[in-house]
């Protein structure tokens, strides 16, 4: 069975309330049991944090359990150096999502310095960005 983790950062635990325009109407934990549902040959744990730390610990603590990490990491996305260097620490294969465009929004989240840590980035498509993470890991 693969083990597949998603990690989520700061906001994300909004999902569902927070701008319901932007980010969809139904709330992380509604998605992640349709997930799991459609998925139950796959182990899927979810993790959010809103703490820069706590989000390197769980990703050197899954990198090196999961068979695939699917990271979504907000604003540190654009910011964090020291979440790159997690990323790049661990051998998980990694999929970076976003839930909005972020080539559409404001200029200073054009660059993650996430992705370069990743083998692949998908955003703009709403929560569905997750099932295709998913699907990378299982093709």
């Amino acid at each position: 069975m693969k083990k597949i983790a998603i990690i989520n950062g700061p906001n994300l635990n909004l999902t569902g309330r927070r701008e319901p325009e932007v980010y969809g109407a139904i709330t992380f934990e509604q998605y992640l049991d349709q997930l799991r549902n459609a998925h139950p040959d796959v182990q899927i744990t979810y993790h959010q944090s809103n703490v820069e730390g706590q989000l390197i610990d769980l990703i050197q603590h899954l990198g090196f359990e999961a068979d695939g990490l699917i990271v979504n990491l907000g604003g540190y996305s654009h910011t964090s150096v020291a979440l790159r260097d997690a990323l790049l620490a661990v051998p998980t294969p990694k999929i970076e999502v976003h839930l909005s465009n972020i080539f559409a929004r404001e200029d200073y989240r054009h660059h993650s310095y996430i992705t370069s840590a990743c083998r692949g980035l998908i955003c703009g498509l709403g929560l569905q960005g997750y099932e295709l993470a998913l699907q990378s890991f299982l093709g």
